[in-house]
């Protein structure tokens, strides 16, 4: 029944097993999310197990999924499954069209379980936050939140009077490689942490930093163009 669900555009009626899997489908996402490599990898995933599977025999499926070794019959569980798991946060709706604020939190702690279950890190998955994918779609409040707690005080304050795309663009090159995530991408284990052990990018707050502690690489770009080594530390001095 898993299977069919996943894999045949159409589910058959009569079905004596009511377990089914509904697929999730971002409302809105990056426009080189289906291009990722693990958007890539999953379809590769999903070409390979179609290609073996035989979907128009039901009698010939169930002997095939009954002959399959128990780390491949598991492997294809995973893969049904993992096509109706759903970590959208989205936007409550008090008037009782859409999820409950209640049934959010429900959810979202279960995805967090899930993740630290599957060891997800998003970092590690090739996550940044870009203009697409993140720096766009948010309120310039939150831009300087994210430069805040990567690159510290002192930076966030050089983008606080730009116009949101400017911040935006100049915020991407700030934050690259910062390991950086925004709360709803981080795992709950790894923000527990104390002190020092707090994971690089899962939200640990370098607040404490200064102007006068901010680097030239810290800059705007705008701030640093043709300026030689010796005039962009002074800046960041000032």
């Amino acid at each position: 029944k898993l299977v069919n669900d996943t894999f045949r555009s159409s589910g058959a009626s009569g079905s004596c097993l009511e377990a089914s899997v509904r697929q999730v489908y971002l409302p809105a996402q990056a426009p080189d999310l289906k291009d990722s490599a693990v958007a890539l990898a999953v379809n590769d995933r999903n070409a390979a197990w179609e290609a073996d599977l035989p979907l128009d025999d039901e009698a010939a499926l169930w002997g095939y999924l009954t002959a399959l070794d128990q780390v491949s019959r598991l492997s294809l569980l995973a893969h049904c499954l993992s096509f109706g798991v759903n970590a959208l946060h989205e936007k409550v709706n008090p008037y009782g069209a859409g999820i409950s604020a209640s049934g959010l939190t429900r959810r979202m702690a279960q995805a967090d379980r899930l993740a630290q279950a599957v060891d997800l890190d998003m970092v590690a998955a090739g996550w940044e936050p870009t203009v697409d994918t993140y720096l766009n779609r948010v309120p310039k409040a939150r831009i300087l939140e994210a430069v805040r707690e990567a690159k510290g005080e002192g930076t966030a304050q050089l983008l606080d009077h730009l116009k949101k795309g400017e911040m935006a663009s100049e915020a991407e090159r700030l934050l690259k490689g910062s390991c950086w995530l925004p709360e709803v991408l981080r795992r709950a284990d790894l923000v527990a942490r104390d002190g020092a052990d707090i994971a690089e990018g899962q939200g640990a707050d370098n607040g404490s930093e200064d102007l006068e502690s901010v680097s030239d690489t810290d800059l705007p770009a705008f701030l640093t163009e043709d300026l030689p080594d010796a005039a962009a530390a002074m800046m960041a001095a000032e």
